[in-house]
């Protein structure tokens, strides 16, 4: 049997396939008549979720990004990348990040998860 956790649109980062694995496993306790209504409707949400972004590569992995943790995410791409370092001293302590992760959403596709905005590629 499965037991993932609950997914809500309180998480900075969301991958695809672990929304797929509480559709499933809130679909089987359907069939099993052994849903709450809490569950149902976290089962209706998850599934809006996943017909709005319409993601190619759903199965193989999207990872969804909070739009209110973007900007964070921005800087740690900047540093995985290469971009800049880590150590936060100038230039890299000057950048504008906000305007850097509002560049970035430029390559991006969102989607709406109970009223919260989701980015993702």
């Amino acid at each position: 049997m499965f037991n993932t956790s609950e997914i809500t649109n309180t998480q900075d980062i969301i991958d695809s396939r672990d929304i797929q694995e509480r559709i499933d496993e809130l679909e089987s306790l359907m069939e099993n008549e052994d849903i709450d209504e809490e569950e149902k409707e976290e089962l209706h949400k998850l599934q809006e979720f996943k017909d709005a972004a319409d993601a190619s590569e759903w199965d193989y992995g999207v990872t969804f990004i909070h739009e209110g943790y973007f900007e964070e995410y921005a800087r740690e791409l900047a540093e995985d990348i290469g971009a800049i370092s880590r150590n936060e001293q100038w230039p890299a302590n000057c950048i504008d990040w906000e305007q850097a992760a509002d560049e970035l959403k430029i390559d991006y596709t969102s989607a709406e998860f109970d009223g919260e905005t989701y980015y993702f590629r």
